[in-house]
């Protein structure tokens, strides 16, 4: 199958999804976005729980960059998935920054490296199952889809073009490494990461009263960071299993184990 024939059901259901926005209408912010359920302090610290959480971001996207420079993604992948994995530890430091003081302003810093870690998932493995184009140019791409799609919510308060952007690489990813021929362990590692991931979003939307049900000890949107978390440090167990260090020492695994 060529490069073209591999990608063409991403580009169907991108479309699709494209064609189902445009037809729903803008989506905008919910408007107590702002008013998380766990307001406590510590040691002088405001919004402990919803700060101290994202240290987990930070670590596995330190841990991601290191596991990339040491390992040799094929077809050029490294930009893409350095992208990925860099975006995964600025979002430990942005969303800590936003859950300080949350307001529209500082939320930028925390959908931006959100974004930028979504785009660097996409080019990474799209690279790799086009087998040809260097990560960097679609890295590029998508590093300008994600700064605008934060702008145009920004200037619009329309979050499809942020919204997709995350929703892609749920769908996209469990499919590629399919593609791919991936080894059965990635493959349920990658998807494991997508359905965490779909935890962390229901666990936001249920901020208050995961909070309640939790007797007041963690609130959704902790949850949320910490589902998140755990989504992405699957995505970086799944790429050291499949990528061959830098010395040869490591193999990769045949798509059968």
């Amino acid at each position: 199958m060529s490069a073209c024939q591999r990608l063409r059901p991403a580009l169907g259901l991108a479309c699709v999804i494209m064609l189902l926005l445009a037809v729903h209408g803008p989506i905008a912010q919910y408007a107590n976005y702002h008013d998380f359920a766990d307001r406590r302090s510590w040691e002088g610290l405001p919004n402990a729980a919803d700060v101290l959480s994202n240290l987990g971001f930070l670590l596995a996207g330190l841990w991601g960059v290191f596991e990339v420079l040491r390992r040799v993604p094929p077809a050029g992948g490294r930009a893409g998935w350095l992208l990925a994995y860099a975006g995964v530890a600025l979002t430990g430091l942005g969303s800590s920054w936003y859950h300080l003081h949350p307001d529209d302003q500082t939320l930028v810093w925390d959908r931006l490296p959100i974004a930028l870690a979504c785009a660097g998932l996409l080019a990474g493995v799209g690279s790799e199952l086009h087998g040809r184009v260097r990560a960097i140019w679609p890295a590029l791409w998508l590093v300008f889809w994600a700064v605008s799609g934060v702008w145009w919510w920004q200037w619009t308060a329309d979050l499809r073009p942020y919204l997709m952007l995350q929703l892609l690489p749920l769908l996209l990813l469990p499919l590629w490494y399919w593609q791919l021929q991936r080894s059965r362990g990635e493959q349920q590692l990658v998807l494991a990461a997508s359905l965490g991931y779909v935890l962390a979003k229901i666990a936001e939307l249920h901020d208050q009263a995961w909070f309640v049900a939790l007797s007041g000890h963690l609130s959704g949107h902790t949850l949320k960071h910490l589902f998140a978390t755990v989504a992405c440090i699957l995505l970086v167990l799944a790429y050291r299993r499949g990528h061959h260090l830098s010395n040869g020492a490591c193999q990769q695994r045949p798509a059968w184990v």
